[in-house]
């Protein structure tokens, strides 16, 4: 009826095709995470890794996803299609989830988590774009979120199910991996036949060349902006494995560590859809900012509590976190990208974003390894820290260039 209010998730103008790419992301994630909540604890405690390895291998691999993004999306500008490139990129990270129960040593494993970030770096710039294509303005941060809630409902079943088997086959590693192949394959054939791409607009402008210089210029900084602080943010987001790592320290069982996984996508989950339908209405930077205070209040609780809960409490605050950052980031990529170059935007914002998470990972390691966990933590909420003070920047620059380029815009 005329003049009610809106509902805050408007679920139903929401198109099918975010809906199934929602669930592309949860089988995937689903095998991914049942693999990856486990995949730090079979380095160290049966290959004999160390944390620093650890560190390495992780940051390594976002790497490799974040540089092999930055050409995926390129290439979908170029075509001016963008689902069957996000395809084959399930479909590679599919095929190497049969290598990880196969595998009998750390190279092996380095090279099957390198060939399955190779292929998530391949799916997610044209994915994102492809989200923003289908999708109009006013939904946006709404529909990222809601593809971001449902990857992690399958980040909240991985680990689970791994606490689950691991209990059930006696910390069985190599059979709770084979089970993680289903659902990869699940996953790829959804968005085979479940996801239609919209028809390129007439009068699209063309995107021939997305990593000239001269469209890498025409982004506008804007976009850069919002990369910047990412970067920054990025330098705090140090992989999860030692969040599986610190419970380890504290004392927790090898059995229920994968439960930390749990409890942090089950926050991530809730919050992420409403955290998104919200930045519609009131904006992103605000929300955003809330998501900051949060990172830094989860490493000073890591950093400093010793007990099972207290890092139980430290990890709902990093879902919590995640669950008011991640698809707002993306949605102002969105948001300040041109629409010909999504792709590229989304390449070039995850190759950043990935550098930055390798540094941090290495970091984390290293002083994790030199002087214990709190260290680790610390330096993460010093570098948050940074990035919220640098946001109300970002934002007042960005509120400028707008005004800017609305009053040199010729009337219509």
């Amino acid at each position: 009826m005329a003049g009610q209010p809106r509902s805050l998730f408007r679920w139903r103008e929401i198109p099918g095709s975010i809906w199934a790419l929602g669930l592309v992301s949860l089988f995937m994630d689903l095998s991914s995470e049942m693999i990856h909540a486990l995949l730090p604890l079979y380095l160290v405690t049966v290959l004999g890794a160390s944390t620093l390895t650890v560190g390495i291998i992780e940051g390594i691999a976002e790497a490799t996803a974040s540089i092999t993004k930055i050409f995926s999306g390129a290439l979908s500008d170029y075509l001016g299609k963008r689902k069957w490139l996000a395809a084959f990129g399930y479909g590679l990270a599919a095929v190497t989830k049969p290598v990880f129960p196969m595998a009998s040593s750390v190279g092996w494993l380095v090279a099957a988590r390198f060939v399955d970030r190779i292929g998530k770096g391949i799916r997610e710039a044209p994915r994102d774009a492809l989200i923003a294509d289908l999708t109009p303005n006013d939904l946006r941060g709404g529909a990222f979120g809601l593809r971001q809630s449902l990857d992690t409902i399958g980040a909240v079943l991985g680990p689970l199910l791994a606490v689950v088997f691991m209990a059930a086959f006696a910390d069985n590693f190599t059979i709770v991996f084979w089970i993680a192949v289903v659902p990869a394959f699940i996953s790829v054939a959804v968005i085979v036949f479940g996801v239609r791409e919209p028809a390129r607009p007439p009068g699209a402008r063309s995107a021939r060349l997305p990593l000239s210089w001269s469209k890498l210029g025409g982004l506008g900084p804007a976009f850069w902006l919002v990369v910047g602080v990412a970067a920054i943010f990025m330098l705090a987001r140090f992989s999860e494995a030692f969040l599986l790592l610190r419970a380890q320290s504290v004392g927790m069982p090898l059995a229920i560590v994968p439960a930390v996984m749990v409890v942090m996508n089950i926050v991530y989950t809730v919050s992420a859809w409403p955290a998104g339908a919200l930045s519609d209405r009131i904006g992103r930077y605000g929300v955003l900012a809330v998501g900051f205070v949060l990172l830094i209040a989860a490493d000073l609780v890591l950093a400093f509590g010793n007990s099972a809960l207290t890092v139980m409490i430290g990890v709902a605050l990093w879902g919590l976190h995640m669950g008011l950052t991640q698809g707002l980031l993306a949605a102002l990529v969105a948001d300040t990208a041109p629409p010909e170059l999504r792709g590229t935007s989304f390449g070039l914002y995850s190759l950043v974003s990935g550098v930055a998470m390798l540094a941090a990972s290495v970091v984390a390691g290293a002083l994790w390894d030199a002087a214990g966990p709190s260290a680790a933590f610390l330096a993460g909420a010093a570098f948050t820290a940074i990035a919220l003070a640098a946001l109300p920047v970002a934002r007042w620059r960005a509120t400028a260039i707008t005004s800017q380029s609305s009053a040199a815009s010729p009337p219509a």
